[in-house]
């Protein structure tokens, strides 16, 4: 039996343009996973309308897409590195289309959950494969140029969400922010078919069953418990039991792990410190972020009165940023060093979002404009250099389950951001509206959202109170800015202290021993394509 040859040379057969043609699907594919995160954001008023979904089905059309999205993350990192990255990706676009086309054609709020569901799950699937043919793809040089181009896709569809949520719901029906989903991963399965190699690690070893359940389970109660007690509190007998009970679980996937020679959760990796440092940065950008997401579509659409395309609209300053970044980072990197790019990233995030604490209810979009371009700058430098960095450290053989671990710890991350984020803006919102005089279920309602407040108002006759709770709103936006900006100065201070230099040092540590167990199939048949 033939010995395959290194990963340096999976692509000697495939030219240069029919490589980046293959990036380009793969980054589609990517952004069409990562701009469903954030399109809801815009959507969800229009979907609980239509479907008189109440307030608790509102929240499990964002939370199913979320926690299946980070329960799955690790065996399918997995289940790419055994059975085919390519084909893994495939299977997760397709059904990612599949679940679209239910949620498009959903008429009750249990189906769309349902969907979401399904559409979190195919996400699990595409994300870590789509970091994970990079190996096969490209040769060592240029791989880290290619993960960050993967890397933009990824940061790029958090502020396009909304954009494109935006204007579908302005242009379409509702089901619009579904159907997109549908021909667009269709063009990115036929571009994978087409121009990706098959790459898989035939010495990857079986599904662990056992450690799959524990990370499913272990991972949803976790993420459950951390988005849910920031809407229904943390004494909550369901969040206290989520929350408790991942506890066990986790641990004891993190001891079945230890004793496993090729496990599901390959702690192992996090002993290179170029890769624990840049998954650390990656996971603290995550968490620094979703307090800026979570906050500025509220304030666009409820206190300076734009609509949903509006919202989008004034999120592209973030974008310009980004793409700027973009085109600078690889030439950073290489001038100054991946750890002080990821630390000048970190600190214009913090400073970006320090500026922006200082909004006042008066203020216009033009503070906010100025602060989101910085923001996407930052943003940029800091997210796409931490997930390149720590996906260049990877063995090619372990490359599927260390995609995993590092966009599991991400969406912990994110996790955590949206519940800690929520209840820092909840307390703030509350303890500044002014509820004087209203009788007491109105003012309970007032105190749920500035959206319920403005409805109290108009059904009352009480313009004060919309008054009192934008202003009120801009308070606990401010706050939480002020906390994500602090959370971001001080991710650079220990970023800067601890993350080795020579980002690329441990680049494909394993050596040709993992790259030729890690080889093209077409390639070991001797197909020249």
């Amino acid at each position: 039996m033939p010995t395959a040859p290194p990963a340096s040379a999976t692509t000697a057969g495939v030219s240069d343009p029919r490589r980046r043609l293959a990036l380009v699907a793969v980054a589609l594919s990517v952004l069409v996973i990562s701009f469903d995160m954030t399109i809801l954001n815009v959507a969800l008023p229009t979907l609980a309308s239509q479907l008189q979904a109440d307030t608790g089905q509102q929240q499990w059309l964002v939370d199913a897409y979320t926690v299946v999205f980070a329960a799955a993350m690790l065996p399918a990192g997995l289940l790419g590195d055994r059975y085919g990255r390519r084909r893994t990706l495939t299977t997760g676009l397709a059904l990612f289309a599949l679940a679209s086309a239910v949620g498009m054609l959903a008429d009750s709020p249990g189906t769309l959950i349902a969907a979401r569901a399904g559409m979190g799950l195919a996400g699990a699937l595409v994300m870590p494969m789509s970091m994970a043919v990079i190996p096969g793809l490209f040769p060592a040089a240029a791989q880290r140029r290619a993960t960050a181009v993967l890397a933009a896709s990824l940061a790029a569809g958090a502020p396009l969400g909304p954009l494109i949520g935006g204007f579908l719901l302005q242009h379409f029906w509702w089901g619009a922010v579904f159907a997109i989903n549908v021909p667009l991963t269709a063009i990115g399965i036929v571009a994978c078919v087409l121009l990706l190699p098959e790459s898989r690690n035939p010495a990857a070893p079986r599904m662990d069953l056992p450690g799959t359940a524990l990370a499913a389970a272990g991972l949803s109660a976790l993420t459950y418990g951390i988005i849910e007690g920031a809407d229904a509190g943390w004494a909550d007998p369901a969040v206290v039991t989520a929350l408790v009970g991942s506890v066990p679980l986790l641990t004891a996937l993190v001891l079945r792990s230890r004793r496993r020679r090729d496990p599901m959760l390959d702690l192992a990796l996090l002993a290179d410190r170029t890769f624990r440092w840049s998954a650390v940065a990656a996971t603290l950008i995550s968490l620094v972020l979703f307090g800026a997401f979570f906050v500025l579509p509220l304030y666009f659409q409820s206190v300076l009165g734009t609509d949903a395309l509006g919202s989008g609209l004034r999120l592209m300053p973030m974008m310009l940023g980004l793409l700027v970044a973009a085109k600078l980072t690889d030439r950073l990197v290489s001038r100054i060093g991946a750890r002080t790019v990821i630390t000048l990233g970190l600190a214009l995030l913090g400073g970006a979002l320090l500026f922006g604490s200082r909004t006042g209810p008066t203020d216009g979009y033009g503070r906010a404009a100025v602060w989101l371009t910085v923001l996407g700058l930052g943003m940029g430098l800091s997210l796409i250099t931490a997930q390149a960095s720590a996906l260049v450290t990877l063995p090619p053989a372990k490359a599927g389950v260390g995609s995993g671990l590092l966009q599991t710890l991400r969406q912990v991350g994110g996790a955590i951001g949206i519940a800690a984020f929520g209840s820092l803006l909840t307390g703030a919102y509350r303890g500044a509206l002014d509820t004087g005089g209203l009788p007491a279920e109105a003012a309970h309602r007032a105190g749920k959202s500035v959206v319920a407040a403005d409805a109290v108002a108009r059904a009352t006759g009480r313009p004060s109170l919309s008054a009192s709770a934008h202003a009120a709103y801009v308070h606990g936006m401010t706050v939480v800015l002020l906390v994500s900006g602090l959370v971001a100065v001080v991710s650079a201070v220990l970023v800067a202290a601890r993350m080795p230099a020579g980002g690329d040092a441990g680049m494909n540590v394993g050596g040709d021993a993992d790259a030729a167990a890690d080889a093209p199939e077409h390639v070991a048949a001797g197909d020249r394509r």
